[in-house]
């Protein structure tokens, strides 16, 4: 699968379908996830204003099942 900034904003699920944070930017083909994400970042993110920092986790095309309208779901 591949990412894009269209993916900014979107919850990630692991394969259980568990929320497991929210995409707050994607560089190349890696996306930095933020574990807990609160309004303020969803809205930063949906407008693009997200910023990469020590608390994200960062997930790779590699790791992603699916990608939906809201979602992006991880193989493992």
């Amino acid at each position: 699968m591949e990412l894009s900034d269209k993916e900014e904003g979107k919850r990630v699920v692991n394969r259980e379908g568990q929320e497991v944070g929210m995409v707050s930017k994607v560089e190349g083909h890696r996306a930095h996830v933020d574990p807990d994400p609160g309004l303020t970042d969803s809205i930063k993110s949906k407008l693009g204003w997200g910023d990469s920092d020590e608390d994200m986790y960062p997930i790779d095309e590699s790791d992603v099942e699916t990608i939906t309208d809201d979602e992006i779901k991880l193989k493992r």
